[in-house]
């Protein structure tokens, strides 16, 4: 099975998504994840297991728990698979690129126009 697979499996869970979730800001123990959900402790351990073996999370022992963290190298797969199907960000990259340089064209011509506009207004303000 190819890596995007893998991941793609791993993730179609709604219960392993929600792990990865709780794993995006700190570690966890298989404990602490578990006391987070209703379905039975060994459904989460299971669920463990296949985000471990998926290379999702990684384990460590830590006296007598597991703490369990998030492997983020291996979602960038998936996440740049995923991306070509997003229309939204080149789009916006684009519009955002366009309005910059309009930023600075009109800041360029206003420093350009300005003093020969004020001196054009001067004149007619004075004939």
């Amino acid at each position: 099975m190819d890596e995007l697979t893998e991941v793609a499996d791993a993730v179609a869970d709604p219960v392993r998504r929600e792990i990865l979730v709780m794993l995006r800001h700190t570690p966890l123990t298989a404990g602490e994840i578990a006391a987070r959900f209703t379905i039975s402790r060994p459904a989460v351990s299971r669920h463990l297991r296949v985000l471990r073996e998926s290379g999702l999370v990684r384990d460590e022992q830590v006296g007598r728990h597991r703490r369990y963290s998030l492997v983020r190298s291996r979602l960038g797969g998936l996440a740049a698979w995923l991306g070509q199907f997003d229309d939204r960000h080149p789009v916006w990259a684009t519009r955002l690129a366009a309005l910059d340089t309009e930023v600075h064209r009109t800041r360029r011509d206003r420093g350009r126009v300005a003093p020969a506009d004020t001196a054009h207004h001067s004149k007619e303000d004075t004939a």
